[in-house]
């Protein structure tokens, strides 16, 4: 019999006993967690004005490794996109722009803080930009990743795992391991599919 117990969790990191499980299952639900879940992150920059020292490149570069809040009933949209704006202004004294400065009209995608410094800005300097965020997985991109950590390490007893998730910030923990789980199932699922039909 299978038993998944959670041992502790909060907002940030989740710890999970996985019981009765074969060992390559709780590590194919590691893996899952780590970069199998699809999370929102900035993948087109449109840049309109950097009179900065950061090359475009390296602004949309940061802008992609933000982490932002993730809604779970997306998971099947592939073409939602959401829309950020930055607009630095006329900048009078040097300025940190951080992600307090990106603007949205979407309720729920947003920087998992608003603390997160983007490019620092001297007296004359300027960015105004357009960022879209999309839905993607880590297996693509690490900025797609939905966990910072998922270690799967053995406990004292046989065929007992414990998994420990923790989160960028994109979803809550449980979230990720539920979405895991769903992924899982889907991908054997698929794969039994494709054993049967090569009997036909």
């Amino acid at each position: 019999m299978s038993i998944i117990q959670t041992l502790n969790a909060n907002e940030k990191k989740i710890t999970l006993k996985l019981k009765g499980f074969p060992l390559q299952y709780a590590n194919a639900l590691r893996r899952i967690c780590l970069n199998g879940v699809p999370i929102f992150a900035i993948d087109t920059v449109d840049v309109i004005e950097n009179s900065s020292v950061l090359a475009d490149e390296g602004i949309a570069h940061r802008l992609g490794m933000i982490p932002l809040k993730t809604d779970v009933t997306r998971f099947d949209e592939s073409d939602s996109r959401v829309m950020f704006i930055l607009d630095s202004g006329d900048i009078d004294t040097t300025k940190t722009i951080t992600s307090a400065d990106l603007s949205t009209n979407d309720e729920v995608v947003k920087p998992v803080s608003d603390k997160i410094p983007i490019i620092q800005l001297a007296p004359g300097q300027k960015v105004k930009l357009e960022a879209y965020a999309r839905l993607g997985k880590g297996t693509e991109h690490a900025k797609w990743n939905s966990a910072n950590v998922s270690i799967l390490t053995d406990s004292d007893k046989k065929d007992e795992h414990l998994l420990t998730v923790e989160t960028t910030g994109a979803l809550e923990p449980m979230e990720i391991v539920s979405a895991g789980i769903e992924e899982l199932t889907r991908r054997l699922e698929e794969f039994k599919e494709d054993i049967t039909n090569l009997d036909k």
